[in-house]
């Protein structure tokens, strides 16, 4: 009888943490789109938190010091890095998604202070919310400058 109690006692106990696990996962749980895939998917993932990246397109940034307001431009880069090797690298990928006004974009915007890497090509990755006036709307914003690629491109390496 003992060992029965002992092995309900384990069982609510590994019940109980499994659960716990698991909703910690879920609330946790953001979904990563490219541009391309918010603008398609916009109705679906409205209100949810996600997070997008793309290419800053450097003439559209504008930043606000008094009410600490950034706001910029993003282009479609593609989300696979096979496509994103097969076209030359990301060096290459975030020039010509700058260059391209047939990408897709989509403007964001953040409340805090500009960040120093928020520049022409940097790659953004940006999490938040779509509004729906068809802003995005960004709580966290991470930006990786385009000289971090251009080291790992065989031009750039090759001196060419």
């Amino acid at each position: 009888m003992g060992n029965r109690k002992y092995l309900i006692g384990v069982f609510l106990i590994l019940i109980s943490a499994a659960y716990l696990i698991y909703s910690s996962l879920q609330t946790g749980t953001e979904y990563f789109l490219t541009v391309e895939e918010l603008l398609a998917r916009k109705d679906e993932v409205a209100g949810r938190k996600i997070r997008v990246s793309g290419a800053v397109i450097g003439d559209t940034i504008f930043y606000d010091p008094e009410n600490l307001v950034v706001r910029f431009t993003i282009a479609h880069v593609p989300g696979d890095l096979k496509e994103v090797e097969a076209q030359g690298g990301m060096a290459t990928v975030l020039a010509e998604a700058v260059r391209d006004p047939d990408r897709p974009r989509i403007e964001v915007v953040y409340h805090g202070v500009k960040p120093d890497l928020l520049r022409n090509e940097a790659q953004a990755i940006v999490t938040g919310t779509l509004g729906e006036d068809g802003v995005f709307y960004a709580d966290e914003l991470l930006l990786k400058c385009p000289t971090k690629y251009e080291a790992a491109s065989p031009e750039a390496s090759s001196g060419q």
